[in-house]
């Protein structure tokens, strides 16, 4: 049998039941959502007030990137270290680290870029500072700030593998023990598994992206007919011009 004909193979023996495919996928999916949901609960409020007043966000950002540049694995063990405990709590505490940077840093940006034009026209409408943010500069931003969640989520969705070294489950089991045990075949699947839920999950959040984004902010395509209208003026604009000289020439001369 092939390698691949293996890998289908360990599919449907492992896909359901304990310890299968799909029990260890909700495992995973469950520290992911909660390491996200409480990087967006620290991130989102400091992010907001300090992109909206524009003032202390290149340290803050400078901050919130130091989860960013230790190593994955280095966080993992520092937490286990800090906490002196296995399983969910140190988990935690490494993705929630991980997922900060980018929700804080698209956010900040995104709000501290809205034009300064269009936070004039709000404050001469008689908008006060959070009318302007929630109806204005939020909007504005949302495209930027869910970049940032999606690229959160899918770097835990990835790192949430390593937890099994610390006592968590998920979908880390099978590579990790594949890796120990030398079978390529484990190892293979459940990366394989790893790719299609993170996939998944970011085309689900690049939906709701597109469910938030006000329609005055996406991007539209000029109907055909409008271009065609637009060539059709531009060629018949000459003919009209040379009519009315030729007119003005022949009273002239009369």
């Amino acid at each position: 049998m092939s390698f691949f004909g293996e890998v289908v193979e360990w599919f449907g023996d492992n896909w359901s039941g304990s310890g299968g495919i799909l029990e260890r996928s909700i495992e995973h999916l469950q520290i992911s959502f909660l390491s996200v949901a409480i990087a967006l609960v620290i991130a989102l409020p400091p992010a907001i007030v300090l992109g909206h007043l524009r003032r202390g966000g290149d340290a803050a950002i400078n901050v919130a990137n130091i989860g960013r540049a230790l190593p994955s694995f280095a966080i993992l063990v520092l937490a286990y270290q800090l906490t002196g405990r296995l399983g969910v709590v140190p988990t935690v505490i490494a993705l929630v680290a991980l997922a900060i940077p980018p929700v804080f840093t698209n956010t900040y940006i995104g709000l501290r870029e809205v034009d300064a034009e269009l936070r004039e026209a709000a404050t001469g409408m008689g908008m006060s500072g959070t009318q302007a943010l929630r109806r204005i500069e939020l909007p504005i931003a949302v495209p930027l700030i869910m970049a940032g969640i999606r690229t959160s989520t899918v770097q835990v969705i990835a790192t949430a593998t390593l937890a099994t070294l610390i006592g968590w489950g998920g979908l880390g089991f099978y590579p990790i023990v594949g890796l120990r045990t030398q079978n390529n075949v484990m190892v293979f699947g459940g990366a394989l598994v790893v790719i299609a839920l993170a996939m998944l999950v970011d085309g689900a959040l690049a939906l709701l992206q597109r469910l938030l984004v006000s329609r005055g902010l996406a991007t539209k395509k000029a109907p055909r007919w409008a271009v065609e209208t637009d060539i059709a003026a531009e060629v018949v604009e000459p003919d009209v011009d040379v009519d009315v000289e030729v007119d003005a020439k022949e009273r002239a001369a009369a």
